[in-house]
């Protein structure tokens, strides 16, 4: 196998495990401080994570300046040096996605996660221009699409997948139909990952997905490992066990129309150690009192507290 096909196989693989969303951590005075990232990417890694993430949504990538955006991908792709790929988030307005895609692609990041355009009068084809113009700024980098609105539909969907350098779909709507219809438009080599994380792999698994997003490794990466082995092995039983014993975390993420999804994995690296700064607004800070005190019911529960 020569280099490149190599390079594209272990990328691929890598894609099929779990992509790591990893936190921004900010300091006392609300600058990023991407330093307070190592003990968490150490463990992730030990515990086998297979790509790490950063300037995704768990890691807060709207309320990030493209300054801010560009010094995470340098720093957290020095973090993680060589022991694993590093996918790296890309987005917003056309100039400052591309500002970032060079950044990453300078900083070694092996891959790009395309950030689907929130503008409210995105089009498809627009959307076309918009991941080519990002691929050039690269220089080619491999690409994953982060979709989190398939009403685009299964033709413009794989109209965005048939680009040069378009690897796979990180697909992050409740809908598993639409993804099987998705998957079955699309070229068999395109990799397609669960992006709504532990709760839903298991429904996505069963329509063809592969892999899946999550917020946990950041405080419980051998969680989502195991949930991972038991999808993998096809023991849906085991996964939806394991998947109930954590459930508790994702619940609380999900309130306040998701807006304590990174909340709630911040509070609990406080209440474990590893304080990564509150979150900026528009999402919650902190936890409400009831909110708090499931939290840490579960953080005990998990024998993580």
């Amino acid at each position: 196998m020569d280099q490149s096909a190599k390079g594209r196989h272990d990328l691929d693989t890598a894609l099929t495990g779990i992509s790591g969303i990893l936190v921004t951590p900010y300091d006392d005075a609300g600058e990023i401080a991407p330093d307070r990232l190592q003990p968490i990417i150490d463990r992730a890694l030990g515990a086998g994570m297979h790509i790490p993430v950063v300037n995704g949504n768990t890691g807060e990538f709207y309320a990030l300046t493209t300054d801010e955006a560009c010094t995470m991908a340098r720093e957290v792709a020095a973090m993680v040096g060589p022991r694993a790929p590093l996918l790296a988030g890309v987005g917003r307005g056309l100039r400052d996605a591309c500002r970032l895609a060079r950044a990453s692609a300078d900083a070694g990041a092996a891959a790009l996660m395309i950030h689907q355009p929130p503008d409210p009068f995105v089009s498809p084809r627009g959307t076309v221009d918009y991941i080519r113009a990002i691929s050039d700024a690269s220089g080619g980098l491999p690409m994953m699409l982060y979709l989190r609105n398939d009403a685009i539909g299964t033709a413009a969907i794989a109209d965005l997948c048939a680009l040069p350098g378009v690897r796979g779909v990180k697909w992050a709507t409740p809908n598993p139909l639409k993804l099987a219809e998705a998957k079955a438009a699309c070229d068999p080599a395109i990799v397609w990952v669960g992006g709504l994380a532990e709760v839903w792999a298991p429904a996505l698994y069963a329509v063809g997905a592969r892999g899946f997003t999550s917020g946990l490794i950041n405080i419980w990466p051998e969680r989502s490992m195991a949930i991972h082995a038991a999808l993998e092995a096809g023991d849906y039983p085991r996964a939806n066990a394991l998947i109930a014993e954590m459930r508790a975390f994702e619940d609380i993420r999900a309130e306040e129309l998701n807006g304590t999804n990174v909340t709630g994995v911040k509070a609990a690296l406080q209440a474990t150690g590893m304080d990564c700064g509150p979150t900026r607004p528009p999402s919650a800070w902190p936890l409400t009192g009831d909110q708090s005190a499931r939290m840490m019911a579960f953080l005990r529960k998990a024998g993580l507290a």
